[in-house]
């Protein structure tokens, strides 16, 4: 199977690289995304991939696009041959189950983070001073702790980090009514989307949102990928024990394995080892087939 990197000129489109992801303007009002297997850590995009990471990563988002019914998303297709583009066999092979086609949208600057565990950059910031996004949250809490489901968003950073911000600052930037609207939806699709995970057998500790406004009509729309391993955090419910990092299903191997390398994250990354990515090419598809109730299509 050829690899992405030699259909970057697919078909004369346009295209925009991005750490995970290739976009193609179909022109009109579509666009092309394409989930490539390039995988990222510490604001580095890694050398060599995860096999079939964009394969789950695509067929996850486009299962969860089919569940949430509280609002418009941007998908139209994830049949590549619905791009209306002239296709090689070799071109369709390496973009089928990686690909959406998906409604243009001006996009919300914005990361809309929900969540309902103390993980990650909010354990730093409650650890810090008790509060995340300026919520004060009750003293005594452990990391991995249950929390008060908070909305928590955060700046959509070109390179780097994104930045937690109260939502207040969201509101000075897009509005209060706005920055309402898309908290409360938010909140409600974590809410179900627990709900729904648990009964799987999964904790969803925190994900993160993406909306945008059609191009053509205005209509509000969630956009990008959606409750995947890469945009949330997963946790096994078995064995969940507050009071320290949980085992989850996303590139926990490659951060374990890189922090034990000496890398200084200044300069370029290692290449990780065969063991490290076949690994972490496991948890994804385990965490396919979680969620989804059915076997990953690309074994």
């Amino acid at each position: 199977m050829t690899s992405l990197e030699t259909l970057a000129g697919l078909g004369g489109l346009a295209r925009r690289q991005g750490k995970v992801r290739d976009i193609y303007d179909l022109r009109g009002d579509r666009l092309l995304i394409v989930a490539s297997d390039r995988i990222s850590a510490f604001d580095w995009v890694l050398p060599g991939t995860i096999p079939d990471k964009g394969r789950v990563l695509t067929g996850l988002s486009a299962f969860w696009f089919g569940r949430i019914t509280a609002c418009a998303n941007h998908l139209i297709s994830t049949d590549i041959d619905d791009a209306g583009l002239a296709l090689s066999d070799v071109e369709r092979a390496a973009l089928a189950g990686r690909s959406m086609i998906v409604r243009k949208a001006e996009v919300i600057p914005f990361e809309c983070v929900v969540r309902g565990y103390l993980s990650g950059s909010a354990w730093r910031e409650y650890r810090a001073g008790g509060a995340v996004c300026g919520l004060e949250l009750p003293a005594g809490l452990v990391e991995s702790d249950r929390i008060p489901t908070v909305f928590t968003p955060a700046t959509k950073a070109e390179s780097g980090h994104d930045e937690n911000v109260p939502s207040a600052r969201m509101a000075e930037a897009i509005g209060p009514e706005r920055t309402r609207q898309l908290a409360e939806l938010s909140t409600a699709i974590y809410v179900e989307a627990s709900a729904y995970a648990e009964a799987r057998g999964l904790i969803l500790a925190d994900t993160k949102f993406e909306w945008g406004l059609d191009k053509m009509s205005g209509e509000l729309l969630l956009i990008d990928e959606v409750l995947t391993p890469d945009s949330s955090r997963y946790w096994p419910r078995a064995g969940y024990v507050p009071g320290g990092p949980q085992p989850s299903f996303d590139k926990q191997f490659v951060r374990d394995w890189l922090e034990t390398t000496g890398w200084d994250k200044a300069s370029p990354p290692p290449p990780l080892p065969d063991d490290v990515v076949s690994r972490t090419r496991a948890k994804y598809i385990e965490a396919y087939e979680i969620l989804t109730a059915r076997p990953f299509p690309w074994k």
